[in-house]
């Protein structure tokens, strides 16, 4: 067992999971005081004792991505110079982690600088949850430790006990993702061939799979704009579907997104905490925790006990 405290800290990215996590772990969360200067610049102090403390900061590299992930580097270092034993940056949400490739030329590979930053500024250790390419993992030459929602959100729907249940991938990249839940919910597999026609719009091309008279399950990582999970859902109405139903580990809703699920025909979109749930009251949004599946890994990482039983593989 380690021998120093567990001390949890937080920035300004997602406090109530911060706080719903120090509740699941008994500990108080750490006092730490994030303001600006007056021209902007983060100013930060944490006003605990953390020498040879085992510490962990709760901070989402959500919207403001860059503001979000200053505060998250700059409180590592803050903990580092304070002479903390471990640091373990826990990101419910890595941002930055689309560009994790060069796709075409002269293009950064984002992820992989974000991952440097991390490394190089002082973090022991990542957790994440639902990276949106798991070889991100890589990236870094430090542990990490990646969760699944899929913990979280396949037992939702496995109470609602949905008959005849199709699963289905609003795009080729989620046909893994879709699979598990189509294995473990007992549902079939259906997935969209899309086109991209830009950053923020797509367009659904081909059906794969029968939806007729089904119930049909749209699961992705995250929710952006909105458009290609929705897109999906106009599709299999199209072809039939009775109720469309829709779940994603990351709520970001960006741009017209909120507009777009009004609009959608679908029952109810269920999400995660992993980015504040703030704006996100559409009546047919429903947010889920993933406070007691982060605490419990933050807790057997304090304890080195293993975390692998804790990724339920999506």
């Amino acid at each position: 067992m380690r021998t120093g405290s567990l001390r949890v800290f937080s920035g300004n990215a997602n406090r109530d999971l911060a706080l719903a996590i120090c509740e699941q772990l008994d500990v108080e969360l750490g006092n730490a005081l994030v303001t600006h200067f007056p021209d902007g610049e983060i100013n930060i102090k944490v006003e605990d004792d953390v020498r040879g403390a085992d510490t962990f900061i709760v901070q989402p590299t959500c919207p403001p991505v860059n503001e979000n992930l200053m505060e998250l580097l700059m409180l590592i270092d803050c903990l580092r110079r304070a002479s903390a034993e471990r640091i373990t940056a826990v990101i419910p949400y890595y941002g930055y982690a689309r560009k994790d490739r060069k796709d075409e030329g002269r293009v950064p590979i984002t992820a992989k600088v974000v991952a440097d930053l991390l490394t190089t500024v002082g973090a022991d250790r990542i957790l994440t949850m639902d990276l949106h390419s798991p070889q991100i993992q890589g990236f870094f030459n430090i542990p990490v430790d990646h969760l699944y929602a899929s913990a979280v959100l396949v037992d939702w729907f496995d109470r609602m006990e949905i008959p005849d249940l199709v699963v289905l991938g609003p795009d080729v990249g989620s046909i893994k993702m879709a699979r598990a839940y189509a294995q473990r919910l007992g549902g079939e597999l259906a997935i969209v061939d899309k086109r991209r026609l830009g950053p923020d719009k797509a367009e659904a091309c081909t059906l794969i799979g029968d939806v007729e008279g089904k119930n049909v399950l749209v699961v992705d990582d995250m929710i952006s704009t909105g458009g290609s999970i929705t897109e999906a859902a106009r599709i299999v109405v199209e072809h039939g579907a009775e109720n469309v139903f829709i779940c994603a580990t990351h709520a970001l809703f960006c741009g017209s997104a909120v507009q777009r699920i009004e609009d959608a025909p679908v029952q109810e979109v269920v999400v995660t905490d992993t980015i504040p749930a703030t704006g996100k009251q559409i009546h047919r949004v429903r947010v889920l925790t993933v406070s007691e599946l982060l605490a419990k890994a933050m807790k057997r990482i304090h304890l080195h006990q293993s975390v692998s039983s804790l990724f339920l593989r999506t």
